[in-house]
């Protein structure tokens, strides 16, 4: 039977909770903007749906290098102030500084710059700032706190198609600064409140280093090695299923605005607007999902969520409308949610140490990230060989193939519903 926790551990954990939410709300109210409407400034130099998806997924491949390596090296930092924040402290002022230049550039080779620098230091701070979750809340937990930072996430969403809808047609620059405003004031708040020094995760694994037998398995090419040697694949099959997703959303996402000018005949402000309601839809169904993943299985949650994702996609290029659209991205939107929140968890949770809980949130970023990089090239190739006019079902093969391997893990393990 599980202990029940004491008021003050729970009050703890309510409030670190919101910490971590507030970080991820920070990181995310930049790059959810960037992927609105990005695309459009690269769409003033290039035509072709290819070239702009290959460079909206550079910051992808930029994540699949840095990421894990900073989750490492995050792990493995000892401060008074935590192992995490001192790195919030100095990466998200500058990536908050860097973002609000994006719009000044002028020309396509300063552009491209800029969003190289913005998105090289964002990918540095993200794994961190998303491993103090692990690292403050006990397993069975996860997913529900994980459900409150993903609708956290899903708020800038829809703080994104605002600022699309209402200020980016006639004040494109200031549109940019306000998502780096959010960001300056969040981190704000993050290091001034959250010492990660105190955290259940950080004192284990200071505690596991003291014993004689610890040696280096909190390196990185230690925690390779024991994924690539394990006989049970479950732990590769799940970073594909992340792979095949994250093809899927990111697509869904990086080529949206230009879908709905092309399709729709909607103004960029208005296109970059479809996925408001999707926000919504996202944070009403986050939570609910992250119980009933406690429940049932959170790879069960995660296949369902997929598949009426996929499913949505197809029914919006059926219902070829802006309102049958909009619709179609909500239902997608509710199924994503039961993927976000269980993704990470399951990974976490198949960690084998508290020690490179920061390590097995970089490997999520080398599925999920190399997904971004290669979804939107691919789907952006397809569309210029067959026309805007099926992108979402292009989209939605992507995520079909993700529920099939998802299947499979949960087919192939008995205690699928405790991961």
């Amino acid at each position: 039977m599980t202990a029940v926790e004491p008021p003050r551990t729970r009050a703890r954990g309510r409030r670190i909770t919101f910490y971590v939410a507030l970080a991820a709300f920070a990181q995310e109210s930049t790059w959810n903007f960037y992927d609105a409407q990005v695309p459009p400034l690269l769409r003033e130099h290039l035509s072709s749906a290819a070239l702009i998806g290959l460079l909206m997924g550079m910051d992808n491949i930029l994540g699949i290098v840095i990421q894990p390596w900073m989750g490492n090296r995050s792990d493995n930092t000892r401060t008074r102030w935590g192992r995490r924040i001192p790195y919030l402290a100095v990466g998200m002022p500058v990536a908050a500084l860097l973002f609000a230049t994006i719009p000044l550039a002028s020309t396509l080779p300063v552009l491209i710059a800029l969003m190289f620098a913005y998105t090289l230091v964002a990918n540095s701070f993200k794994p961190v700032g998303d491993s103090l979750l692990p690292d403050f809340i006990r397993p069975e937990r996860r997913s529900r706190a994980n459900a409150v930072v993903k609708i956290a996430i899903s708020l800038t969403v829809i703080v994104s198609a605002l600022i699309s809808t209402f200020l980016v047609d006639s004040h494109p620059v200031l549109s940019f600064w306000i998502p780096s405003a959010l960001m300056l004031g969040c981190a704000a708040v993050l290091v001034l409140r959250v010492r990660d020094n105190t955290s259940p995760a950080y004192e284990a694994a200071v505690a596991e280093e003291r014993r004689p037998d610890a040696g280096d398995s909190a390196r990185m090419r230690e925690v390779l090695r024991d994924i690539a040697v394990d006989p049970d694949r479950g732990r590769v099959l799940v970073i594909l299923v992340i792979f095949l997703f994250g093809c899927a959303w990111f697509s869904s996402r990086s080529l949206i605005t230009t879908y709905g000018m092309e399709t729709l005949g909607l103004s960029r402000g208005d296109a970059g607007g479809l996925t408001l309601l999707s926000g919504v839809a996202y944070l009403l169904a986050a939570f609910p999902l992250a119980l009933l993943s406690e429940r049932v299985g959170r790879l069960r949650v995660m296949a369902f969520g997929m598949a009426l994702f996929a499913v949505s996609l197809v029914a919006g290029t059926l219902v070829h409308t802006e309102t049958g659209t909009v619709v179609a991205l909500c239902a997608g939107a509710a199924g994503a949610a039961g993927f976000a929140i269980n993704g990470a968890v399951v990974l976490w949770n198949m960690a084998p140490s508290s020690r490179v809980l920061g390590t097995y949130t970089g490997l999520y970023t080398v599925g999920w990230m190399s997904g971004g990089f290669v979804g939107p090239a691919v789907v952006g190739g397809v569309v210029d060989l067959t026309g805007w006019r099926f992108m979402l079902v292009d989209t939605a093969v992507l995520a079909a193939l993700a529920v099939v391997v998802a299947l499979r893990i949960q087919a192939s393990r008995r205690d699928g519903a405790t991961l």
